[in-house]
């Protein structure tokens, strides 16, 4: 199977990188309009480099799109036109709209895989939480990053909230219709609270902050999880069925167990799983119907902070 990969910024680089150690893939051709940066990434992954997107789409079976987000529609149309299986990064398109015409075209190509790169879909602590099936009363998600240049054309919402809002919406509450959300913020910091009915939701994501932070915190009556997306940890806290009492005071020893994780990068099951199912394999979880209601909840909290 030869791959191409449209875009190789931060995060199309990776996308090469991991394209090259998967042994169902025989070639990965790259383009970029930036000819210096295709060049030494060509070079340093052994890819093959296309003098346009045309070109690109003569020479491969797939492609992944990781080119900035304002051209992800063009360039899924053109994949599509070319009746080439796709991977996009998220977000799906630049805007909702965008994303429902995107709907529109897959409808004439349903034989093609379609997947979007939501990544933390396939960080092996989400897998573990969507195991444990819990009915979650409350959630807390802290998404926060030191500035950064690399993303120029997304608010935070569309650059780090959305990897959440997919998380709360597919996996965590996946079977609630019913909510109402509000926000406070601005382009680099938003908070935002979901309410499911008498269950919540609170989201946090910055551009600013001088630590980089990944975590998840869950709880009901019964237990409390807490997870980190980096270190691929999770920790669920389960109360006593007795509490001690001394000198009239109570000591509360919580059973707590780590989760055994098999540590993995998302990237590579993300691109593998993509592979599988071209091959008929297996399903892409992440669809582009997911993807775009994403964006429709990214623009009612973009809404309400401006």
């Amino acid at each position: 199977m030869i791959f191409g990969v449209i875009g190789v910024g931060s995060m199309g680089r990776n996308h090469v990188r991991v394209l090259t150690e998967i042994k169902k893939v025989e070639d990965v051709v790259i383009y970029d309009v930036n000819r210096n940066q295709a060049e030494e990434i060509a070079e340093k992954y052994d890819a093959r480099i296309a003098n346009s997107v045309g070109e690109l789409l003569k020479e491969v079976d797939a492609v992944c799109i990781c080119s900035p987000t304002k051209f992800h529609f063009q360039h899924a149309s053109e994949c599509l036109e070319a009746g080439k299986h796709i991977l996009v990064e998220k977000p799906i398109s630049s805007s909702y709209d965008e994303g429902k015409k995107l709907l529109e075209l897959l409808k004439s190509h349903r034989d093609l895989v379609f997947g979007v790169g939501h990544i933390e879909r396939f960080n092996p602590i989400v897998y573990e939480l969507a195991d444990l099936e819990l009915d979650v009363a409350y959630l807390s998600i802290k998404r926060h990053n030191p500035a950064s240049l690399r993303i120029t054309d997304s608010t935070v919402v569309e650059d780090l909230m959305i990897h959440d809002i997919d998380i709360v919406f597919n996996v965590i509450f996946s079977g609630e219709s019913e909510y109402k959300i509000s926000a406070a913020g601005n382009r680099n910091i938003v908070h935002a609270l979901i309410k499911f009915g008498g269950k919540i939701a609170s989201l946090s994501a910055s551009k600013i902050s001088s630590k980089k932070i990944r975590t998840i915190y869950l709880e009901n009556e019964e237990i409390t999880v807490e997870g980190d997306f980096m270190t691929q940890e999770l920790y669920i806290y389960r109360k006593p069925s007795v509490y001690q009492s001394v000198n009239e005071k109570y000591l509360q020893e919580n059973v707590i167990e780590k989760v055994l994780i098999n540590k993995v990068e998302p990237l590579k099951v993300e691109l593998k799983t993509f592979i599988d199912a071209i091959d008929g394999e297996a399903e892409f979880p992440v669809t582009a119907k997911q993807a775009v209601e994403n964006l429709r909840i990214c623009e009612i909290i973009r809404r309400e902070i401006t």
